[in-house]
Formats: C-alpha cells, sequence, structure tokens
C-alpha cells in the first residue's frame, strides 16, 4: 500500500472515529468537500500543510494520518540451550 492510500484510509477511519461527515471536516478544515472526498480515495496526494490542517481538525497528530498499520508477525522463535 502505498502512502497515498495509507493517508487515505486513515484520514476516512480518523473522520468516522470521530462521528465527522465529510462536509463537517472540510468546514473544520475550511477546505472544500470534494477535496475531503478525493483525498479520501487516494485521487489527489496532500500536502504536508494539508496533512496537519486536517490532523489539528480531526484532534489528531499527523504523523497518526500517515503512519502504516504495523503487522502482525509471528515472532521469531529463539535458540534456547538445553541445561544438560
Amino acid at each position: 500500500m502505498d502512502i497515498r492510500q495509507v493517508f487515505a484510509r486513515n484520514l476516512r477511519q480518523a473522520r468516522n472515529a470521530r462521528g465527522l461527515s465529510q462536509e463537517a471536516l472540510a468546514y473544520e478544515a475550511e477546505i472544500d468537500r470534494t477535496y475531503v472526498s478525493a483525498l479520501e480515495r487516494g485521487v489527489y496526494a496532500a500536502t504536508i500543510d494539508m496533512v496537519d490542517k486536517l490532523a489539528k481538525a480531526l484532534g489528531v497528530e499527523a504523523s497518526d494520518l500517515l503512519r502504516r498499520s504495523l503487522k502482525r508477525t509471528r515472532p521469531k522463535a529463539s535458540r534456547q540451550r538445553s541445561s544438560d
């Protein structure tokens, strides 16, 4: 997943978690609703300033909107010494 898709997913999730419509978020961020829609669909790439503006409107850190989810992997098997 590229960073634009990561941002789109995180933006949508943060907006939904706060119970905001695209229109309400756009109002809070002082941008157009269609721009919010395009960002959430990955049509446009947001500038770093726009990421910050949206994060402030959502009450989250800008880094939260860019964070890739951590994949859960199985821990590597550790070698244990047997006590003979």
